[in-house]
């Protein structure tokens, strides 16, 4: 009785296969863990969440400290600003620049004085458009070489000095960038939530986590005065575990790639604490960094550059770990009977594409970033032996090359432990096949109803 019903299945044997293979893609592993080796995970994962949770009440800072403004640097009360009017006029006439006395001009700042001196300034009338002096107007001086020019109409930036006579108290440090700034974060929102849909909607609410963990525990736990590499593994492994699941499930797979991230991240912390301390690397280097020493002399400046490095690697990490996982997992799906030796040498060799061009991709985002500083050096026609021994692009090798170390441990770690998860399942078979085949009755039960 059962063959008539079965005879049309051979007919169209291939969408109900689609429709299955689409479905696991979908929605995790097409042949889950059994239930002990889920436990076995849980074990190891529930308890390093749970020391996470435990180490963010402990440190948590509840706010960030209070200081007395220095009104140097970002260190500055500041409000908006509008430019409402531009006028120009002589540079001598508002006394723009001072001639040397001795009128060289064979030095930089001998030239600049005079053409300074020789050319058209721009006469800038701000308008303070918040805070408590809003309606108040000064007068800004830009001079015809200067790297910003202000045009009417133009939203800008302005610092406050209390402490300076009426006349100076406020100035334009910078130009209001809001709205540029905010539509690109509204296009790139709409451009991830148009591709990844749900995941992408997902990937979002990651990241705005992150950025809570941030600002929120990271930053002020270290001006608090706690030690920062112990804050930074805190809220680094807080933000891990908020992306990784939130993004991509919770599931064994995606438990696989936390542990993994989790051994690379301890091996990127001690090998940067050794190197940062065998270098000397202070982590004081430029005028952030002192300003920052300078305010909270308490802060270990060599431990924050260590911060800093760990969560630079954080998100490279957490893409080659899920992609090494997945990449096992569906080794594995396309042949169940490959053992975890065969399933880590076809996964390893994925890897090694993947290890060219994460580390290629770390150097040259390092390189773009201090690429201002690199061409000072090419300007002084300093060795390379020079430049890579000053204090400033030292500390960037050592980034870039501690964070490189354990992105490139992180394939062969997290492929083995992917290959040991997803073979320890074969000896249970039954539960496996179970599972696996409910999707494939439900996939032709639901081809029927259409």
């Amino acid at each position: 009785m059962t063959s008539p019903q079965s005879d049309p299945a051979p007919q169209p044997p291939q969408p109900p296969q689609g429709h299955v293979h689409g479905h696991t893609h979908s929605h995790g592993p097409a042949a889950p863990v059994s239930k002990h080796l889920r436990k076995v995970i849980a074990a190891v994962v529930i308890p390093f969440a749970t020391a996470v949770v435990v180490g963010l009440i402990a440190f948590w800072p509840g706010g960030v400290p209070d200081h007395e403004r220095t009104g140097v640097g970002f260190d500055r009360q500041t409000q908006d600003g509008k430019v409402v009017q531009v006028v120009k006029v002589d540079c001598a006439d508002v006394n723009a620049a001072q001639v040397p006395p001795t009128g060289d001009t064979s030095t930089p700042s001998g030239r600049e004085a005079v053409n300074e001196q020789e050319g058209e300034c721009a006469k800038a009338t701000v308008e303070v458009t918040s805070g408590d002096d809003k309606g108040r107007k000064f007068v800004e001086v830009v001079q015809p070489d200067a790297p910003r020019q202000l045009r009417e109409g133009q939203g800008v930036v302005v610092a406050y000095a209390p402490d300076a006579p009426r006349d100076l108290q406020y100035s334009v440090t910078d130009v209001n960038r809001k709205i540029p700034m905010t539509l690109l974060a509204a296009i790139f929102a709409l451009a991830v939530i148009a591709v990844g849909r749900l995941r992408g909607v997902m990937a979002l609410v990651a990241l705005a986590v992150s950025f809570a963990v941030l600002t929120l525990f990271i930053l002020p736990a270290i001006l608090q005065g706690s030690n920062p590499l112990v804050v930074a593994v805190i809220g680094a492994s807080a933000i891990m575990l908020a992306a990784l699941y939130m993004c991509h499930g919770v599931t064994a797979r995606t438990s696989v790639a936390v542990v993994g991230t989790l051994i690379s991240l301890l091996l990127i912390g001690l090998l940067g604490s050794l190197f940062i301390g065998w270098a000397d690397l202070s982590g004081n280097t430029d005028d952030n960094t002192g300003l920052i020493h300078g305010l909270y002399p308490d802060i270990d400046m060599s431990g924050l550059l260590l911060a800093g490095v760990i969560i630079g690697s954080l998100g490279v990490l957490d893409d080659v770990t899920v992609t090494q996982t997945s990449a096992v997992w569906e080794l594995h799906q396309a042949d169940p009977q490959m053992g975890w030796r065969g399933l880590y040498r076809a996964g390893i060799r994925i890897g090694r594409d993947h290890i060219a061009s994460v580390v290629n991709t770390l150097v040259l985002a390092y390189a773009g970033a201090a690429l201002p500083l690199l061409l000072l050096f090419s300007i002084a026609q300093s060795s390379v032996g020079t430049v890579a021994n000053s204090e400033l692009v030292a500390e960037e090798i050592v980034r870039t090359l501690v964070g490189s170390i354990g992105l490139v441990a992180s394939v062969p770690v997290t492929t083995v432990l992917a290959a040991l998860v997803v073979s320890a399942d074969r000896p249970g078979a039954s539960t496996s096949s179970s599972t696996a085949a409910a999707p494939a009755r439900t996939g032709r039960g639901r081809r029927r109803k259409a």
